[in-house]
């Protein structure tokens, strides 16, 4: 059963997966704030990995690739909520507050906050609208999070840049981006936004360095890291295909029967 994932209005998002571990390949496109109720959220993103254990916080930051593996816990199903803080609303929140934040970000982009009486109170004053089973007036989006982002200047004034540093990625060399992240399921239009260019220029840019169009590439650099990780790593396709941005293990068999001539499983046993 895959994970029932609901977004209130554009600001509570909550997540719960049943009865089993299950992979969601995401982009983080905006700020958030997130408590795990139960289970676990295990998190591979571009600087490492972190696990997110039941009764932890973290705090996001946008324009990021993370792949998510949801894990219930022995007794209990996943839940996890999390409150997003568009650029727009943190931009009006500076706006109306008079604060002006010229620094620009450098730290981590994924932070655990250590836990506390405030933190717990504001998701539990949260949780309850995700129960509702109905919209959540403008309104009281914006008051719980303006609260939210209230509380995080509260508990680390250190973060200031963190939040209110509204500047897009800087342009990074393409082909060292490219190879470092080809594994994230992803749209085009990501790609670009976090190597620092538009769409256009991205294409034109990627046609140049790799001779061929970013969705080829793409499909065949995942398709040769699968044969190598199956043919000299004895890796099984079904623990590696989610990995490698495929997103079902039925298409990435398909797929690599066309390249190959023969299927993962195949492979395998002609060794």
């Amino acid at each position: 059963m895959k994970p029932v994932i609901q977004l209130f209005g554009d600001a509570f998002l909550y997540s719960c997966a049943v009865d089993k571990t299950y992979t969601y390949e995401q982009f983080v496109p905006e700020h958030l704030l997130a408590y795990q109720i139960s289970g676990q959220t295990l998190i591979y993103h571009q600087k490492g990995e972190m696990v997110l254990n039941e009764g932890q916080f973290l705090l996001g930051r946008r324009n990021q690739f993370a792949k998510s593996i949801k894990v219930p816990a022995a007794d209990k199903e996943y839940k996890c909520v999390s409150v997003l803080m568009t650029n727009d609303r943190l931009q009006q929140y500076a706006l109306d507050n008079e604060i002006s934040c010229e620094e620009r970000y450098h730290g981590i982009k994924n932070i655990l906050l250590e836990s506390n009486d405030l933190l717990k109170g504001y998701f539990m004053s949260v949780i309850p609208y995700t129960e509702l089973g109905k919209p959540v007036s403008k309104k009281l989006l914006s008051i719980k999070v303006n609260e939210a982002i209230a509380l995080v200047l509260e508990l680390r004034p250190d973060l200031r840049s963190f939040l209110f540093d509204f500047s897009d990625p800087n342009k990074q060399n393409l082909e060292e981006f490219m190879l470092k992240n080809f594994q994230y399921n992803a749209p085009l239009e990501h790609f670009a936004k976090l190597s620092g260019r538009s769409l256009t220029s991205f294409k034109r840019e990627f046609t140049d360095i790799f001779n061929t169009s970013p969705g080829t590439w793409l499909k065949e650099k995942r398709l040769s890291e699968a044969y190598f990780l199956i043919k000299k790593k004895s890796r099984k396709p079904k623990d590696i295909y989610l990995d490698l941005g495929f997103e079902n293990l039925s298409h990435f068999y398909t797929s690599f029967k066309q390249k190959y001539g023969m299927t993962p499983a195949e492979i395998s046993l002609k060794k």
